[in-house]
């Protein structure tokens, strides 16, 4: 069982940077591979960025590449407690959405349906 709970949206211009964070808690949350997703009104969600369960391997929508980061802390917790990071740069009015956290044990197949666990989300709105 994985927890994950997002945080750090909020009001940015256009240019602007900020950086969300996914609290995790779980004794197997080494083993997922980590995503975020967005979801803006009337659209569906879709696939911004993921990170490779070691840490190692990153994945980018084309949308974000080059300006968003991905990161996640893997460090020994004896309370079973990490973070997953995604720095945001540059930001687009066109980025404005609902950003999700997701868990997902394959490390494959990048699309909502196939995730394991989800956040609640985090609003980011990006002004012009």
């Amino acid at each position: 069982q994985i927890q994950l709970v997002e945080s750090g949206g909020g009001l940015v211009q256009a240019g602007g940077s900020l950086r969300l964070s996914c609290a995790a808690s779980g004794r197997t949350f080494i083993n997922y591979a980590m995503g975020w997703f967005r979801q803006a009104p009337g659209k569906e969600r879709e696939f911004v960025a993921a990170i490779s369960s070691a840490g190692i391997n990153t994945y980018y929508a084309d949308s974000v590449k080059g300006r968003f980061t991905i990161s996640r802390d893997n460090a020994k917790s004896t309370l079973y407690l990490h973070t997953v990071y995604l720095q945001m740069n540059s930001l687009k009015p066109e980025d404005t959405a609902v950003y999700y956290c997701a868990a997902n044990i394959h490390g494959s197949n990048w699309y909502a349906g196939g995730m394991d666990y989800w956040g609640e989300g985090t609003l980011v709105t990006v002004s012009s």
